[in-house]
């Protein structure tokens, strides 16, 4: 795991080294093991190396292939590369490392190298012949990659700040990217929060030359999956035990050491269980737990701890240590989020004990119906007879039903009763919001909102006619989750946090071969009802009853608490901060965060702490 930049000037460059070495400065903590530089007269690559895989000093980056003629920055993980390696024979291979294999593999394949990978990364690699710049990102959306395209040059990076740390752009908040963030605590690749940076998709290739005009393309989309009709029940349970299995053993290759985050859920504790299962030694888990009883799954994480006989950590944090953590955690932000600083914690306190690794559980509940929302949407659209009212009538019964209850769910089922019908994408959209657009409006002194960022891109993917119209309904709302909330907020956080601890996370559901698997699987069998039934039936005999039976709780902070109290006055810092530029009404940040004092309903603490995040970010980033 790494960190790469790039400035590529089409008629030649004469940047000095120094933008170059600030960039990898930036990123530093992405990769502290070592840094590297390559210089010619077109371009600057940048790279700094968490050592993972072949950590000797001839596996650092740039690597350089063997005729010379290529360079390669790459920062991820090739989870098949051994195997890959045995069929590349016409390279000569001088390291161990999977990052040169990725450099065979290109030079053996060209563009069509990616659909040879199975893993995460997002790579550049640079042809000095041809003075062409080929990019790509995986599949799932795992590993970031930023970048700026003008007629001139492109700029690249893992990472926001090192971008903007060039100063060869304007710091300018995004007219687009702010009303996204309102509405979702995140932006939605391919756009940013910044101005004129963009984000490479998942699944997507760029490649651009002195003579080649930029051309992005997909390679893989999460909606090219083949819909099974026939199989059994029990042949399914059995392939998505192997199938997880197989992923599972592909991410524990590692020379250093590495974990497990384990929640005591059921998709961290069936991670734990397959690792267990896998290794020669005990698997050393990390897990956060609390002293009040009601906010912490520690005897959860215990019990599959012992079951498992893990070497067990566990991270008792209690608010003063939290709050103590928070300064660093918000230097360290790339791009602002609304969530986030929960992973922080755990990453930062598995790479305090020596590991560089760790295996989590993200995913489970987007492929297998974990969230309220794969029973919810279902429901709604079995409610045929609401469709049959005028959209004007809808819109008046859920105004009026908004109007007495008053509450956050009231706010969204008056957003959906007024949509044009109760297609997926125009229903799941209000799950995910954060702020609605009556609220957005109120706030900014320009009324006039973009388009929905979630509901244009649900719609191109799952939508009427669309690629993945063909897949299962809960399939298409597998999808929805994870081409929004999923890639771009918890990835998005996960790597930011992770790496900004110098720990590399790897996240075995979302292997893309169990990924298609699984969104081929038809409804009958993957009905959540309890949530994610079909993968505690698969695993049933690995794992405990206890937990799979108990209510989800998901980490919980008293952030309410501390925003009225320790981290008041950092709250209004973040507000006012806002409040100093062009786009804010200042009176309604004023009566948003007296409604939060005063316990209003409709403005709970998630609502209002990613505005104070998002002051800070702009703040300690010059953002105007």
């Amino acid at each position: 795991m790494c960190g790469i930049n790039g400035i590529f000037k089409f008629s030649g460059q004469n940047y000095p080294k120094t933008i170059m070495r600030g960039m990898n400065q930036v990123i530093e903590r992405r990769g502290p093991d070592a840094e590297g530089l390559y210089v010619d007269e077109y371009i600057q690559l940048g790279h700094r190396r968490l050592s993972i895989i072949d950590p000797k000093e001839h596996s650092n980056q740039p690597l350089i292939s063997n005729d010379g003629r290529y360079v390669l920055v790459f920062n991820g993980e090739i989870y098949n590369y051994k195997a890959l390696r045995s069929k590349l024979s016409n390279y000569v291979f001088k390291t161990d490392a999977d990052t040169e294999v990725v450099l065979a593999a290109f030079i053996e394949y060209g563009e069509r190298c990616v659909d040879h990978f199975n893993g995460m990364f997002a790579f550049a690699i640079w042809d000095k012949e041809e003075h062409k710049l080929f990019m790509a990102r995986d599949r799932m959306g795992i590993k970031p990659l930023y970048y700026v395209l003008t007629d001139d040059q492109v700029i690249f990076s893992s990472s926001i700040k090192a971008i903007l740390s060039t100063g060869l752009l304007d710091r300018k908040l995004s007219d687009r990217g702010l009303v996204d963030y309102l509405r979702y605590q995140s932006v939605h690749a391919p756009y940013t929060i910044i101005e004129g940076v963009f984000m490479l998709m998942p699944g997507q290739r760029f490649t651009v030359g002195e003579a080649h005009p930029p051309q992005f393309d997909y390679y893989w989309k999460l909606t090219d999956q083949t819909v099974d009709s026939g199989r059994s029940v029990s042949e399914i349970q059995k392939g998505v035990r192997e199938k997880l299995k197989a992923s599972v053993a592909q991410r524990m290759m590692a020379d250093v050491p590495f974990g497990a985050f384990l929640s005591g859920g059921i998709d961290s504790s069936i991670i734990v269980g397959l690792m267990a299962a896998e290794m020669d030694r005990k698997v050393d888990t990390f897990s956060v737990v609390f002293g009040e009883k009601e906010l912490s799954e520690g005897t959860y994480s215990r019990m599959i701890a012992e079951r498992f006989q893990t070497n067990h950590h566990e991270i008792e944090l209690d608010p003063k240590a939290f709050l103590e953590m928070i300064p660093d955690a918000l230097n360290q932000l790339d791009h602002p989020s609304g969530d986030g600083l929960n992973t922080y914690v755990v990453s930062r306190k598995t790479s305090e004990a020596g590991v560089k690794m760790a295996l989590s559980g993200l995913g489970g509940d987007e492929l297998f119906g974990g969230y309220s929302v794969f029973q919810q949407i279902p429901s709604l659209q079995e409610k045929k007879w609401l469709s049959s009212f005028a959209v004007n009538f809808r819109k008046t019964m859920g105004s009026a039903y908004h109007s007495f209850k008053g509450t956050i769910p009231s706010s969204k089922m008056k957003g959906i009763m007024a949509a044009p019908n109760f297609d997926l994408e125009y229903v799941y959209p209000f799950y995910r919001q954060v702020l609605m657009d009556d609220q957005i409006e109120k706030m900014l002194k320009d009324k006039a909102l973009p388009e929905n960022a979630v509901m244009n891109q649900v719609h191109e993917m799952v939508g009427f006619n669309k690629p993945g119209w063909g897949l299962h309904p809960l399939s298409r709302i597998s999808v929805a989750e994870m081409s929004t909330y999923m890639q771009n907020v918890l990835l998005r956080d996960t790597d930011q946090m992770s790496m900004a601890s110098s720990l590399e996370v790897r996240v075995p559901f979302l292997d893309h071969t169990f990924v298609s698997y699984v969104l081929g699987i038809r409804d009958a069998i993957k009905t959540p009802t309890p949530p994610k039934q079909l993968l505690i039936n698969s695993f049933k005999n690995l794992i405990p009853s206890e937990i799979y039976e108990r209510p989800k709780m998901g980490f919980v902070l008293p952030y309410a608490s501390w925003m009225k109290n320790e981290l008041r006055g950092f709250c209004e810092e973040g507000l006012n901060e806002l409040k100093k530029n062009g786009y804010f009404r200042g009176a309604e940040l004023d009566a948003l965060w007296k409604s939060f004092l005063n316990n209003n309903k409709r403005v709970t603490w998630s609502r209002i702490w990613p505005l104070v995040i998002l002051g800070d970010w702009m703040k300690k980033n010059g953002i105007s």
